[in-house]
């Protein structure tokens, strides 16, 4: 089942100054469940596309649309609610809020949703056991390695059950160690309970776990590769 659709899909930068094409003409679309990795080389454009399928750019010309909805024609408002509601994101920086700890991370987005309190425990309490940081429950990112604070941004982007999961190079700042047992988190996460992780990445470890590879050059998709 396909879930994102981009159609003709176009990012121009400088417009006024010297145009840059990061994403140029690009159609492709992802299916329910895959575990997909978009390469190419420093300005290709991977990360551009990932914030655009994310809502957190507007392209120029094209279509983005996630299950048959068009973000491109929502209000803001609209679109940061079905950000926060369909669409979960793992920086490499890993974004967690300071003063929070790993548990008050990882519900944050759920209290923005209104769940109950039952309902977020639950979910969180489900979620740190998944990541394997029960023992980290009352911690904050301070008192975390850099691959347990990448681990609770996982398990963030997870909290509000959404439709996918945009991971743009989330092992960047990982030792290998951290960056396999991250890997093999998200990808138990994939198979076991399908959920779509799209990442862009430099990193060969993502790359040989990626069940499609898309390449870019100059905002455009060279290869499309699927694999078993």
């Amino acid at each position: 089942m396909k879930i994102i659709e981009i159609k003709n899909l176009v990012k121009i930068y400088d417009e006024k100054t010297v145009p840059v094409k990061a994403v140029d003409d690009v159609t492709i679309s992802f299916e329910q469940g895959e575990f997909t990795a978009i390469v190419g080389p420093s300005g290709s454009g991977k990360t551009t596309l990932l914030n655009l399928l994310g809502g957190l750019d507007i392209p120029n010309e094209g279509e983005i649309l996630i299950d048959g909805n068009n973000i491109r024609t929502l209000s803001p408002k609209k679109l940061t609610d079905f950000r926060m509601n369909h669409i979960g994101f793992v920086f490499q920086s890993y974004n967690l809020i300071p003063v929070l700890t790993a548990k008050e991370n990882v519900e944050f987005i759920m209290q923005l949703q209104g769940k109950s309190k039952h309902e977020r425990e639950k979910r969180t309490k489900e979620l740190l056991e998944a990541i394997g940081l029960t023992d980290k429950t009352n911690s904050k990112p301070n008192k975390l390695s850099g691959g347990q604070q990448q681990r609770v941004a996982v398990a963030r982007a997870l909290a509000s059950k959404p439709k996918f999961i945009l991971a743009d190079e989330p092992t960047a700042n990982l030792d290998s160690k951290a960056a396999e047992n991250l890997l093999d988190i998200m990808e138990k996460l994939n198979k076991e309970e399908n959920i779509t992780f799209i990442f862009s990445t430099h990193d060969s470890r993502v790359v040989k776990k990626a069940r499609r590879v898309i390449t870019l050059e100059d905002g455009k998709v060279v290869s499309d590769e699927a694999f078993k």
